[in-house]
């Protein structure tokens, strides 16, 4: 009898992708093992007329996913990790992550347009305060139009006229072979991009040593490495997905290079900071740079979003 192995992920075709290559995967190490998909319906993915800022709700994507975890109607949970709070509920930890794929942003626009061209009076649909920033602080005569849905409906409504263009995770329209819509992939020294973006995490239960051992084959230590690092710097900042804040790391031999900034919505106040440490010791290099950011004024600029709940 094969053992079965239930995922939970969400219904999207992104989401259906991460966790189809997590099952793939495990079926290749593991033959001996049956492995399913459980479709479960997140508040995120009901809630779509609403700007994400104005949800505030940090567990968007992942609350009813994650009590499947908890009751066992699951074993594990398949996730984009920026998606994933740094605070996880109770009895559940991040158990792997796959290699990473493209962390940074890309320009999705009709007329093929690069983040050069972007002028005053030009219409880019984001729901992400952290885009939001960046794209002021280039140019503040930009006009922002808030965004959801999944990527294909979110296409849909710029071929139809909603705006000029948008701001996507480079990431998702890669894995759905949707590379011909990019128009740039953004020099992150211009965008940063949000913490851990690229990164497919899998959700596991705290006590369950069968599905640790299935986890340890398949993480990807460098990532992993590196990912401890943007959720430290991530954790000590508060930051939960909703606020105008965004890193990115580069590794070589075996020193980890980081930086990371925290803006206002409107990108007039903008702390940029960067630092470099033993790749093995990453919680605490994120923490470090999150106190870099804290002696600049870091605090002061988020206690001003939170104050003025996160509207723009």
């Amino acid at each position: 009898m094969k053992r079965t192995i239930r995922i939970g992920t969400r219904g999207s075709q992104l989401a259906l992708y991460q966790a189809k290559k997590v099952k793939a995967i495990l079926e290749i190490i593991f033959p001996e093992l049956q492995v399913e998909l459980k479709i479960i319906k997140t508040k995120g993915d009901k809630i779509l007329d609403v700007a994400l800022s104005k949800i505030g709700d940090k567990g968007l994507f992942t609350k009813e996913i994650e009590n499947a975890l908890l009751d066992g109607t699951v074993d594990l949970a398949v996730h984009s990790l920026k998606d994933l709070p740094t605070l996880l509920p109770e009895g559940l930890k991040l158990g792997a992550v796959l290699e990473r794929g493209e962390f940074r942003d890309a320009l999705v626009s009709l007329k093929g347009k690069k983040m050069a061209d972007l002028k005053a009076g030009d219409v880019i649909a984001t729901s992400s305060l952290r885009r939001i920033a960046g794209l002021l602080k280039i140019n503040d005569g930009i006009i922002i139009k808030d965004i959801r849905g999944n990527v294909n409906s979110r296409l849909q409504k710029m071929e139809d006229g909603y705006c000029d263009a948008m701001i996507m995770a480079a990431a998702g329209l890669q894995r759905l072979g949707l590379d011909q819509y990019i128009t740039e992939i953004i020099d992150p020294e211009i965008l940063m991009p949000a913490v851990s973006q690229g990164a497919i995490a899998i959700e596991t239960r705290l006590k369950d040593p069968g599905i640790d051992l299935l986890m340890e084959k398949l993480n990807h230590q460098e990532t992993w490495n590196t990912i401890i690092a943007e959720r430290a710097f991530l954790a000590h900042l508060e930051g939960g997905c909703q606020v105008p804040l965004g890193c990115y790391s580069r590794y070589e031999n075996g020193i980890l290079n980081m930086s990371g900034f925290v803006a206002s919505v409107d990108g007039k106040q903008y702390i940029r900071e960067d630092i470099s440490g033993d790749i093995t010791k990453g919680a605490e290099i994120g923490v470090q740079l999150a106190e870099k950011m804290l002696e600049k004024g870091a605090l002061e600029i988020l206690n001003q979003i939170k104050t003025t709940n996160h509207t723009h």
